[in-house]
């Protein structure tokens, strides 16, 4: 037996011991592997799979997260959330995740208790402990389970192991909420959320996976991996770009050469902001 599948027995162990579970849902890699693994070890009349809907989650998420809860066989309980009333989280400061994790894992606890179900779960594997993710703050505060990473399960192997399942989920990029592409400092609006939404919706539809526009006021950014820089500057793309993007209410449209990186706007914190 390898090592990922050692750690994979590990983690039923672990989830066989909730009895019963919620999973705070996304339809991400890492929830969606969460999920299968709770139904499989506790059964799905024992697991609720809950996901909050705010103007941060893009449209196309929450279809994929219906579509892979219902592979799984789960119902999709959706939850309203209310942080844009937040100040602290409209605010856009290092600490946003915080609050914004804060609102929808308190939501999401609140919920799985009226139902009976004493413990929530989230998706934080192993990987996470080594990145700045002020969100994991909100996990620890209001002790919601991470089984992944007790696991010590690593992102690698959670896409080795999504394969394994055959969960379509196995090689999906990584799709932070909307709010992560709003430069820090500057306010979180329902109307910045909905122009990102947009912009990025019109490079899905050239064919683009992997990529970001970040939101710097009148300035977008866009980030694709770098052999895909000179696709998006060619003349043919450039045009499918610019115009939809000025209607979104985008004044200049800029391309990132240093290429996708994810987590690029923590690049503009201090490690003082980090402490704070």
């Amino acid at each position: 037996m390898n090592e990922t599948a050692q750690k994979y027995d590990i983690l039923k162990t672990l989830l066989q011991a909730y009895g019963k579970a919620a999973v705070a849902f996304s339809g991400g890699v890492d929830s969606t592997f969460l999920l299968k693994a709770c139904v499989d070890a506790l059964g799905a009349e024992n697991v609720l799979a809950c996901i909050g809907i705010s103007p941060s989650l893009a449209q196309h998420q929450l279809s994929q997260a219906r579509d892979m809860a219902a592979l799984i066989g789960v119902d999709l309980i959706e939850l309203p959330l209310d942080e844009l009333n937040d100040a602290n989280y409209q605010a856009n400061k290092a600490d946003r995740c915080f609050h914004c994790k804060s609102c929808q894992f308190r939501t999401i606890q609140d919920y799985a208790r009226e139902h009976g179900i004493e413990h929530t779960l989230c998706g934080s594997n192993f990987d996470d402990k080594d990145d700045y993710r002020p969100g994991n703050m909100a996990v620890q505060a209001l002790g919601i389970g991470t089984p992944l990473m007790d696991a010590e399960l690593t992102k690698p192997e959670i896409r080795d192991l999504s394969k394994h399942l055959q969960l379509p989920t196995a090689d999906v990029p990584a799709s932070p909420c909307l709010a992560s592409r709003v430069a820090y400092g500057e306010t979180i609006t329902e109307q910045k959320l909905n122009q990102v939404e947009q912009a990025e919706a019109v490079l899905r539809s050239l064919g683009f996976v992997e990529f970001r526009v970040r939101h710097h006021g009148s300035i977008a950014r866009i980030e694709v991996p770098g052999e895909e820089i000179e696709k998006i500057a060619s003349e043919s793309i450039r045009q499918q770009i610019v115009d939809p993007f000025r209607n979104i209410g985008f004044q200049y449209i800029s391309l990132d050469l240093q290429g996708f990186r994810s987590g690029a706007l923590n690049e503009m914190l201090s490690e003082e902001d980090k402490m704070h």
